[in-house]
């Protein structure tokens, strides 16, 4: 299952401490956004862990996409290009 991660958080040392958490569970898309494929029982770990790391002045969406859904993702050039690159290094 794939789960589309956006947040805001003003506080930056919260902010770097969220994106460093999420960029080991998922692909960074965007600033705020990330994509994680994680099973049902990994994503209630992750859930927990994100909002302990919340504040009140933070918001966090969360998307869950159908496997169908997935099929229809669809990025620009430049994205897809971007993304590709954060795979490559990776491996």
């Amino acid at each position: 299952m794939i789960r589309v991660i956006c947040y805001d958080v003003k506080d930056d040392k919260r902010r770097n401490k969220l994106f460093k958490f999420l960029k080991d569970y998922g692909q960074w898309v965007q600033y705020s956004v990330f994509e994680l494929k994680c099973s049902d029982i990994e994503w209630i770990q992750v859930e927990h862990r994100l909002k302990s790391m919340l504040s009140g002045d933070d918001s966090l969406c969360v998307y869950q996409l159908c496997k169908s859904c997935t099929k229809k993702i669809h990025y620009d050039q430049k994205l897809s290009e971007n993304l590709k690159e954060q795979q490559t290094n990776i491996m």
